[in-house]
């Protein structure tokens, strides 16, 4: 069956920097666009980066832009987020998912995403 396990989280500094990774398996890694979320205690889900399939074109969240990037190795079928200048606010569970919409007009809504992580915990401390 399909999994997605994501690492790479903890407790950081602001400031700082973190790498989160997803390694996939059980699909065709090539044929999936990943995308990143975030859920923070008594928020939404939210979106916060995607890349298509070959990992030429991304997406952002506002929020995140110019600091966090995302990128996959589909020889590896693993897909990163590499956390840069995190602040307070970025303290999350971050789960990482597949869809089969190739950065399509609602790359942003999670329903559009067929798999998913199970997440893991970044926080962090001011």
């Amino acid at each position: 069956q399909v999994q997605l396990v994501e690492s790479g989280g903890g407790l950081v500094q602001a400031g700082g920097s973190l790498r989160l990774s997803c390694a996939a398996s059980g699909l065709t890694f090539t044929i999936y666009a990943m995308g990143w979320f975030r859920q923070a205690p008594g928020k939404e889900r939210e979106f916060v980066a995607a890349i298509n399939w070959s990992g030429i074109n991304t997406r952002y969240a506002d929020s995140v832009k110019g600091r966090f990037t995302i990128s996959r190795d589909n020889a590896k079928d693993m897909v990163y987020l590499q956390m840069n200048s995190v602040k307070p606010e970025d303290t999350a569970v971050y789960y990482c998912a597949a869809t089969r919409d190739n950065l399509g007009a609602h790359y942003y809504y999670s329903n559009q995403y067929n798999y998913w992580g199970q997440g893991t915990q970044v926080t962090v401390s001011s």
